[in-house]
């Protein structure tokens, strides 16, 4: 017997408008706004033009393009007419959008004019792109987005299943190349009733509004599957987040629920916005990385807001640990979100039932990807059966929540004793004089690993390293402070905000080496 037909862009949009509900409105940006009714017919058209130009169910269409109307509907479109959306980091140079090109294959390029000259220069050594379509003027070759609506609508889904490839999201490729990870038609359902409305408790009166961007995983739950999901309103910000831009969007669209991440949580306490910008958000939601305590406590404190901490990850496609409203534990990521599985293991793969040991982190649940595109090496390293191997290094709590210790890989020993960067990490963040850390290792003149603190201080200070590294003495075990503090203007990050881990190890490399000081008191100017 066949599997019963589904298409993720049905369930999103033409089933709100089957049942009556085609008035309501779908999504807001640049002042703009669609009802479901108007989106519906939208990605209609885009899918029409996708066909017309010969794109076939399961072939990749590549966007790269700010968050608007169009990336939304040349997602929801692709899908809609059985193909395969690309969203891409709209931060990748010429080189890099190359690489994911020829590596997935895609014929059909979507651009936005802000990053036209790294797509010219990408073009310039592919071979399989045969058409490129702009969403304004540009030097590019390219058809005009205005045009691919010419040719009608596609009035009928795809027939899809819920195990048929849905759409691809590549990985940040910070720590090797980029891994296309394939999601199926039925995860954009399992992530919108598991996280959306099981945990969030999505309703149509809702309006999201998320800092990370549809072309990351985060970013596409928050402003995508969720709200739609839930016939609910999204609110989409085309230009780069400062916390200037993010407040003008808050207070002229209201949002009931914001997603962000530490680093710009962090940077909207360090500016001066009003204090009661958010008083429309019900709920703060936080990912990306762990959010330490302190800018949980403080965020409450300042904005009224109550953030929820979760993990994710672009194999899980969205949060599957998660603290809940009402019940957020500082420090820790939560429970399993319903319906999924975590199990901690040892160096061996044995299972750690004991709470407080640290452990790698597993994942059972029915969102993780069906692999990485033509990566099958790395494939049968990460998804090994029904599991999932995270990367992250955890440990239970005895009620149950689990607090991060940092990515397996981020993990160090000072004295032979484990120390987690994220805790150490929290401390700094204790500091006024301190608006964001980062510790990562670095060898000192024996050859043996330290922790070393990259800190950028807050508007107006200065670092001073031999006062941080008595702060962290005073409130951590001795063993676990930086043998070294170096101050930064900022700290560099991934497209969508987390900390470039591997870039900081490789500037704090030598520096134990290159300036020795004493065991006691490593400090560096």
């Amino acid at each position: 017997m066949a599997p019963t037909t589904f298409n993720a862009t049905d369930y999103l949009l033409n089933r709100h408008v089957r049942d009556g509900l085609g008035d309501r409105t779908a999504v807001v940006c640049a002042g703009q706004s669609l009802t479901y009714s108007e989106l519906t017919d939208e990605t209609q058209r885009v899918a029409a033009g996708f066909r017309a130009l010969g794109v076939r169910p399961e072939e990749r269409v590549m966007l790269c393009m700010a968050d608007g109307v169009e990336l939304l509907t040349g997602i929801l479109g692709a899908m809609y007419l059985g193909a395969v959306p690309v969203p891409v980091s709209t931060m990748v140079t010429g080189g890099e959008l190359a690489t994911v090109l020829a590596d997935s294959r895609a014929r059909i390029l979507c651009v936005s004019t802000e990053f036209a000259e790294a797509a010219g220069i990408a073009l310039a050594s592919s071979s399989d792109v045969t058409d490129v379509l702009a969403d304004g003027d540009t030097d590019l070759r390219a058809t005009r987005w205005s045009e691919l609506r010419t040719h009608g609508q596609v009035t009928e889904p795809y027939g899809t299943w819920a195990d048929s490839p849905a759409f691809w999201l590549y990985t940040s490729g910070t720590t090797g190349k980029p891994k296309g990870a394939m999601h199926r038609h039925g995860s954009v359902r399992d992530v919108a009733e598991l996280y959306g409305r099981g945990v969030l408790g999505v309703e149509p009166e809702d309006r999201t509004l998320s800092v990370a961007k549809l072309f990351f995983a985060y970013g596409l739950g928050n402003s995508g599957f969720f709200p739609l999901s839930a016939c609910a309103t999204t609110i989409l910000e085309r230009a780069r987040p400062t916390p200037a831009v993010i407040a003008e969007r808050v207070r002229a669209t209201e949002p009931t629920l914001f997603f962000g991440v530490p680093t710009f949580y962090s940077a909207l306490l360090n500016s001066d916005i009003p204090d009661d910008t958010f008083s429309s958000v019900r709920q703060g939601v936080s990912a990306g990385e762990p959010l330490p305590p302190v800018l949980f406590s403080r965020f409450r404190e300042r904005f009224g807001v109550e953030i929820l901490d979760g993990l994710g990850s672009t194999e899980a496609l969205h949060i599957f640990l998660s603290n809940r409203p009402g019940r957020a534990r500082p420090g820790s990521s939560g429970t399993p979100v319903g319906g999924y599985r975590v199990e901690l293991r040892d160096q061996t793969g044995a299972p750690i039932a004991e709470a407080g040991q640290p452990g790698d982190l597993y994942l059972s649940g029915p969102s993780v990807a069906t692999g990485y595109w033509c990566r099958t090496e790395t494939t049968r390293a990460v998804f090994q059966g029904e599991w999932l191997r995270t990367g992250d290094t955890y440990a239970r709590n005895e009620d149950g929540t689990y607090t991060c210790l940092g990515r397996s890989n981020d993990m160090l020993k000072a004295g032979g004793i484990w120390v987690s960067p994220a805790e150490v990490e929290e401390r700094l963040l204790q500091h006024p004089d301190v608006a964001e850390a980062a510790v990562v290792a670095g060898r000192d003149t024996d050859g043996l690993d330290k922790p070393i603190a990259c800190v950028v201080p807050v508007p107006g200070a200065t670092v001073d390293p031999a006062a941080l590294v008595r702060w962290c003495r005073e409130g951590l075990a001795a063993y676990k402070r930086p043998r070294a503090v170096v101050g930064m203007t900022e700290l560099p990050k991934t497209a969508t905000g987390k900390i470039r881990r591997n870039v900081l190890r490789e500037v704090v490399a030598d520096e134990l080496v290159v300036r020795p000081v004493a065991p006691e008191e490593t400090v560096l100017t």
